[in-house]
């Protein structure tokens, strides 16, 4: 719960410090007093937007300390989940605002974001502020007030998980099948690419080797011409070859070996080159005779060159790379394919989740179905106390396509009059009747929330309908934590704890003070709201009456 809120500088609220029990607060005061800005500063802790215009003038920050005690084992795990220590399950947590228009947050004095006060307050308070009617005008909000009411999130969760995977499943498809004709168009081309280079089945090192037979096969008789010519003048068994030459050579010295000893070892390297000459000859004879001259073979060396470079001129590229677009546009191909079986299984997949989420709408609207019949009758039955005895309430629950929050749209019908058909709440709805709406609402959806506060829950209602949101309010505080901003006496009477918001001027300055009213004072500030300034000894004494029958009852 809420133990006690500090605030400092501001509004006109220089510093207040108040305490609260486990009790429901009322706090009156004059219009214009600043009940309100106590509002503002929890909602400020609680991580709400604030604005610099809140910081009292002349001062460079506000700021709001709230202590809250005894905490749920939710908000203790939330808090363990944050690495946020809690000593005897209480925590405080703070909000600066400063006056150049930024703020920070705190929990435990360790700085903390907005979301995080946000994350942790939801669960400590659940604030009804003068414009939140508003919702119940609005019909889209409906359905998250009936949600809320039936407090089994599974239907929901479960419906929920399954419906996203199926908008992730579709927006995949989607996003492949809109490039279904750019990878058919590509995979036109990439068969192209894969048969007409396939069909010349192309080697590693293939153009070298065929650019080589080329020029052998084209040059074949110049080849063989020169072979066999260079064979002949080598090791022809004629006068004139170079081996009869230098045999001849070897004799004529050989002739004078016992004359002169002095030519030493050339006849030996004359007969070494005579052997050389020879195998040399015998080499060059066999490759010239190895040559065919085969017109038909040159035909074909000529026709598969001329394949290779038609298909470079085609595709733009040389020889290597020709070979890799062969393989690239293969693994591509294949791809594609992948990428066909994988729309294909995307949409079993598609057809299944569409299946299975259907099922879990409807599992969900009928336990909505359920839900509303409760709902109805709970809030009828407050409603009923609340001075609105032929009050008749119905959830108008219709079907439509499948959302995010399920297949339902909700309308809240209501008839506050006996005869008249029950119609949406925003069509006939007073401003006396929203209030207690709303409040028949929050207190059959008060959940697992300490604390509860009212910014002028008694908007447009007086007389008996005033005092039985009074009794209320008091019914509600013995489960719950309380406060309220109420300008009606019979709304303050009831209340166990009354704070009076003042506000008087000082060296021409504004200032607002929040005091404890004593038994004396309430009765003071009550004979007020009745009869306004100055009330008369009547006034005292009804006040006086009506505070010591409450107190009487307890």
């Amino acid at each position: 719960m809420l133990e006690e809120l500090d605030i400092e500088n501001l509004a006109v609220i220089e510093k207040a410090c108040i305490r609260f029990q486990n009790a429901f607060h009322v706090f009156t005061g004059e219009t214009g007093a600043g009940k309100s800005i106590l509002i503002h500063g929890i909602q400020a802790v609680l991580g709400q937007r604030v604005s610099r215009d809140w910081v009292r003038t002349g001062c460079d920050r506000a700021v709001i300390t709230a202590l809250f005690t005894h905490l749920s084992e939710e908000v203790m795990q939330m808090l363990s989940e944050r690495g946020i220590s809690c000593e005897e399950q209480q925590i405080t947590m703070t909000r600066e605002i400063r006056a150049d228009g930024g703020s920070i947050g705190r929990i435990n004095g360790r700085t903390a974001s907005v979301s995080a006060l946000k994350e942790i307050g939801i669960l400590l308070i659940s604030i009804h502020g003068q414009h939140d009617n508003q919702i119940l005008l609005n019909p889209e909000n409906h359905l998250q007030i009936l949600d809320e009411f039936g407090g089994n999130p599974l239907f929901l969760e479960e419906y929920q998980k399954s419906f996203r995977e199926l908008q992730n499943v579709a927006k995949e498809l989607g996003r492949r099948k809109k490039k279904e004709q750019e990878r058919r168009q590509k995979a036109v081309i990439l068969q192209k690419q894969i048969q007409e280079i396939g069909a010349l089945h192309l080697k590693p090192g293939e153009e070298e080797e065929l650019e080589n037979a080329l020029i052998q096969a084209e040059n074949a008789e110049r080849i063989v011409s020169a072979l066999s010519g260079s064979a002949f003048l080598l090791d022809m068994e004629q006068e004139d070859s170079a081996a009869e030459q230098v045999r001849s050579a070897l004799m004529r010295l050989q002739e004078i070996e016992d004359v002169y000893p002095e030519t030493g070892e050339i006849p030996a390297r004359l007969q070494s080159c005579l052997i050389e000459l020879k195998d040399i000859a015998q080499d060059l004879q066999g490759r010239s005779e190895s040559i065919v001259l085969d017109e038909a073979e040159l035909l074909r060396i000529r026709q598969r060159y001329q394949a290779i470079n038609q298909a470079k001129k085609q595709f733009f590229c040389d020889f290597e790379e020709l070979l890799r677009m062969y393989e690239t546009a293969k693994k591509e191909i294949q791809n594609l394919q992948e990428d066909t079986e994988r729309i294909s299984a995307l949409e079993t997949r598609k057809a299944e989740l569409l299946e299975t989420v259907t099922e879990k709408a409807n599992a969900l609207s009928e336990y909505r179905t359920r839900t509303a019949q409760e709902f109805s009758r709970q809030v009828a039955g407050e409603l009923q106390f609340l001075d609105m005895p032929d009050v008749i309430l119905s959830v108008q629950q219709e079907k439509g396509k499948l959302t995010v929050h399920g297949r339902d749209s909700v309308i809240f019908l209501i008839s506050a009059n006996k005869g008249e058909e029950p119609k949406p709440i925003s069509k006939i709805a007073s401003g006396g009747e929203l209030s207690r709406i709303m409040l028949a609402l929050k207190s059959v959806i008060a959940g697992n929330v300490p604390t509860l506060i009212f910014d002028e829950i008694d908007t447009g209602v007086s007389g008996r309908a005033a005092q039985k949101i009074g009794i209320k309010l008091r019914e509600v505080s013995r489960d719950k934590q309380v406060l309220c901003v109420t300008h009606l006496s019979q709304i303050a009477v009831m209340a166990d704890t009354q704070y009076l918001i003042e506000k008087h001027t000082e060296q021409e300055r504004t200032v607002t003070q929040v005091h404890l009213l004593d038994f004396e004072g309430r009765i003071q500030e009550i004979a007020r709201i009745m009869g306004g300034e100055n009330p008369s000894a009547l006034m005292l004494e009804n006040a006086r009456e009506e505070l010591e029958k409450i107190v009487q009852k307890g």
